[in-house]
């Protein structure tokens, strides 16, 4: 590490005791951000201080949480959500279609609104965009977070999750939608005048392996009176349809296609 005048690591430490954070201190001295981050740390070990680094999670610190942003955002980790939660390594990510630029951008925006303070980041695979928010605080902000795949343990929400659902419940159904559902055109056949014509509909499905998830989901929609069927689709029986046109008519107007 470069050797820097006492009297400089002197003012570092003044500022950074005031509160000024690491990287203006870098820049007021014109020292590098990961010398100015290591004498923050011998200041704070010299002092016998133990560090807790700053959170805005609404669980801990019982600050409002963006209802909206959460309802849609609890329906995206129940359907291609994942929390990572180790002793060094703490991100809930959300993986989406690398096409969908659309629900790429409603991910992060909405882990924004839940919690700003946190780093977001998309990592890029062939097909496919994580959207990843490092904090170990989503574990407070979804409990159903266990070991395991969510099909293979019971998938509950806290009556505090549930009083959000009820106050936004298109939002949830949004993002479960954007996450494990579609919408799709199925077409048939009638006797029109004694000749056979083609006719098409718009119909939504909702596919998760978790009884407790699609249950959260088809409750979801009784209570905003949308009419939906079981269905199996080549031998899987996990799917949830949507087909009558009073019920796609208000799917299309709270979630409509993902983009």
């Amino acid at each position: 590490m470069e050797q820097h005048n006492p009297s400089i690591r002197g003012r570092a430490v003044a500022l950074m005791r005031q509160g000024v954070p690491n990287r203006t201190v870098s820049e007021l001295l014109n020292v590098p951000r990961g010398t100015v981050g290591w004498w923050r740390s011998e200041d704070r070990r010299a002092r016998g201080e133990t560090y807790t680094r700053p959170t805005d999670c609404p669980r801990c610190t019982h600050r409002d949480v963006d209802q909206a942003a959460y309802a849609y955002l609890l329906g995206l980790y129940l359907g291609d959500g994942h929390i990572v939660s180790k002793r060094k390594q703490h991100h809930l990510s959300v993986f989406c279609d690398a096409t969908r630029t659309g629900l790429i951008d409603a991910a992060e925006d909405a882990m924004r609104k839940v919690m700003p303070l946190p780093g977001v980041a998309r990592r890029h695979t062939p097909g496919c965009v994580e959207v990843k928010s490092y904090t170990e605080h989503w574990t407070c902000m979804f409990p159903q977070h266990g070991p395991g795949r969510k099909h293979e343990r019971p998938i509950i929400l806290e009556p505090w999750q549930q009083e959000i659902v009820d106050a936004r419940p298109w939002k949830f159904i949004r993002g479960l939608i954007h996450s494990d559902g579609c919408r799709i055109t199925n077409w048939t056949t009638r006797l029109v005048g004694g000749e056979r014509k083609r006719y098409e509909y718009p119909r939504y499905f909702f596919t998760n392996v978790s009884d407790d998830i699609r249950r959260l989901y088809t409750d979801t929609l009784d209570k905003l009176g949308v009419e939906w069927t079981h269905c199996t689709r080549h031998g899987n029986p996990y799917n949830i349809s949507v087909a009558r046109k009073a019920s796609v008519a208000l799917l299309d107007l709270h979630v409509g296609p993902k983009h």
